[in-house]
């Protein structure tokens, strides 16, 4: 429970006509606090969704939220009213690229991996499954939003699991770290599940922005989000949760995006860059731990892809994955930190390393054995105190 210091000290900055943005980094860098929506608000901030004078917060909230009704109109309810072609022309089989036909087909692939990525979204918990108090409706009318033509869409087809399990370095997820899953009950008639709002926002996404589309993973990039937007206390922003969660999310992937283009996996820019900067610091800082994953020819992408891409959803717990977020969300220079996470996980595992063999390394580093994130943070501070002393 967070004490009443912190959340006043939180309280306070939040309050200011123009907040310090440096300051509230420093604050959420040592965790935020769910008490009264505030992790919520400091996310929305750090992520660029609201700015930093408060003035201009209910302008801003209305704009954006308005402009999401209307994308979910546009991509949901009309996705091709502007096409012109008559129906006696445009069928099924019609090869033309720019046939409603064809592109409700390519359409329907993208919807069919989302759809088998959010259904379990994290299984540890029952929030996913459970309904929202606020299922969306078309907007400005009272019917609700097509959620059932999403469903339909998908009941018809089936997806091949070997398209959704293999990532681009043919490495799959092993497991999903996960405590007893919790009880819950089936979907009444007319609910609509969270896990629907996460994939009706996963479906917009890849639509607005098609030069990246939809990759495997984003879906645990947008549930940490989600999570804790639908959960705030105040109802007006809870209800609003699946647009700010969306305008967060493309934020967050402008700058993450690069990791999930494959042209540019080699590149410095791509994930193979950030890759190769974790192993630099992990031999700067650790020598004999460097040296022994190089002679079991063990290629970060082995496990770096993942950690760096996901930014460690995959490995912990949704509590620990918020905490962890909190970090890196207010490190000014993103996402340096999570280097400097994915270093520390693998020096604090250096013994169990050390005495293994490939294949036991392997599996220490791609399910990862210690939970303990507190310890975990607390490396990646002194690793990165020591490497800026050292470049001094």
């Amino acid at each position: 429970m967070a004490s009443k210091s912190k959340v006043a000290s939180f309280k306070e900055v939040l309050s200011k006509e123009e907040i310090d943005i440096e300051e509230l980094r420093r604050l959420c860098f040592y965790g935020c606090t769910d008490k009264e929506g505030i992790r919520a608000t400091c996310w929305k901030i750090l992520l660029g969704y609201l700015p930093v004078k408060r003035k201009y917060w209910e302008e801003e909230l209305r704009r954006q939220r308005s402009s999401y009704h209307r994308l979910m109109n546009d991509v949901i309810i009309n996705p091709y009213k502007e096409e012109d072609q008559t129906e006696a022309v445009d069928h099924p089989l019609n090869p033309n690229p720019d046939s409603q036909w064809h592109k409700y087909f390519e359409d329907n692939d993208i919807l069919l991996q989302i759809d088998h990525d959010t259904r379990r979204l994290y299984p540890e918990i029952s929030f996913f499954q459970l309904p929202t108090m606020y299922p969306r409706k078309a907007f400005n009318t009272g019917v609700v939003l097509g959620i059932e033509a999403l469903k339909e869409r998908v009941s018809h087809s089936s997806l091949p699991s070997q398209k959704v399990e293999s990532s681009r370095y043919g490495v799959r997820k092993v497991k999903i770290k996960k405590n007893e899953e919790e009880p819950f009950s089936p979907l009444k008639e007319g609910e609509e599940g969270h896990w629907e709002v996460v994939e009706r926002i996963l479906f917009i996404y890849a639509k607005m922005n098609k030069g990246i589309g939809y990759v495997q993973g984003m879906n645990e990039i947008i549930g940490p989000i989600y999570y804790i937007f639908a959960q705030h206390p105040d109802s007006l922003w809870k209800e609003h949760a699946e647009a700010d969660t969306f305008f967060c999310f493309s934020n967050l992937m402008v700058e993450i995006g690069d990791n999930f283009t494959k042209k540019l996996d080699r590149s410095r820019a791509g994930i193979g860059g950030s890759m190769n900067r974790l192993m630099t610091l992990l031999k700067d800082r650790d020598t004999e731990i460097h040296k022994n994953l190089i002679d079991k020819e063990i290629d970060p992408a082995f496990f770096g892809f993942r950690w760096i891409t996901l930014l460690l959803s995959q490995e912990f717990l949704l509590p620990d994955v918020i905490r962890l977020w909190d970090s890196l969300f207010s490190d000014s220079e993103r996402f340096d930190f999570l280097i400097y996470v994915c270093t520390a996980m693998i020096i604090c595992i250096r013994t169990d390393i050390l005495a293994a063999d490939f294949s036991v390394t392997i599996k220490l580093l791609q399910n990862y054995p210690i939970d303990d994130m507190q310890r975990i943070l607390q490396k990646a501070q002194d690793i990165k105190q020591f490497y800026s002393l050292s470049k001094r």
